[in-house]
């Protein structure tokens, strides 16, 4: 189905802390869902388990290289991949291509670009008639997240959540795998509209510990990363 550019959901890969943060800001600024990852094995975990409209991709990165695992996905997904690159030399854009690559952007860029080709390319998706949507959801035992809804499910019972509990939900599936820290919980709660402290995100997460793990004490799911916050863990 052709994605809505105004909730599209972009997955940015980078090795680079400072830029994954910065487009990740930059972008929700402008509208987008985003999720990062760190290296190809953390984007791989969460395509695993969520749908992405677009892929933006750094080719240089330890371990696998963003043009390996272009090729690798193109075997199996046809999502728009736009690679990101230090490298301005035609023919490392033309091994872009070769890769599978839709686009192709050189740093250092003005993240003002980045949208103007993320929206131009969302654009040429083709529109599917025929295509049903399949919810993406979050498996976390018995429970299971919604993630299109925002909806939280135990068995086949809806599971109520305070708007701080829906707010935090909607941060954490968009950072699988990823540890956010409490000051982040506390910007990106004001940006869904839910003001909040630090100090008061601790009780916070205790509470949605209980409607999502068996034991609260010993959480499976909702873990805290030592020194770095908080992170979500689905299976």
């Amino acid at each position: 189905m052709k994605p809505d550019l105004s909730t599209a959901h972009i997955l940015i890969v980078d090795d680079d802390e400072r830029i994954r943060d910065l487009l990740q800001k930059f972008l929700v600024r402008n509208g987008f869902f985003v999720s990062i990852a760190r290296d190809a094995a953390h984007a791989r975990r969460l395509l695993k388990g969520l749908e992405f409209d677009m892929i933006v991709l750094d080719v240089m990165m330890p371990g696998e290289d963003g043009l390996s695992l272009t090729i690798d996905l193109r075997k199996t997904l046809d999502t728009p991949i736009l690679l990101l690159t230090a490298k301005s030399e035609s023919n490392e854009r033309i091994m872009g291509f070769e890769a599978g690559a839709d686009d192709y952007l050189t740093k250092p860029f003005e993240p003002k670009e980045l949208v103007l080709r993320i929206n131009s390319i969302l654009r040429r998706v083709p529109k599917e008639e025929t295509k049903v949507t399949i919810p993406k959801t979050l498996q976390m035992g018995s429970v299971w997240y919604d993630v299109t809804r925002g909806e939280l499910w135990s068995n086949n019972s809806l599971v109520k959540l305070t708007s701080t509990e829906a707010a935090l939900m909607r941060i954490f599936s968009a950072n699988v795998y990823n540890p956010v820290s409490r000051p982040k919980l506390v910007e990106d709660l004001a940006r869904n509209g839910v003001q909040s402290q630090e100090r008061s995100v601790d009780v916070q997460i205790t509470r949605l510990r209980r409607k999502l793990e068996v034991d609260p004490k010993m959480p499976r799911y909702l873990q805290t990363a030592r020194g770095a916050g908080y992170m979500l863990a689905p299976d």
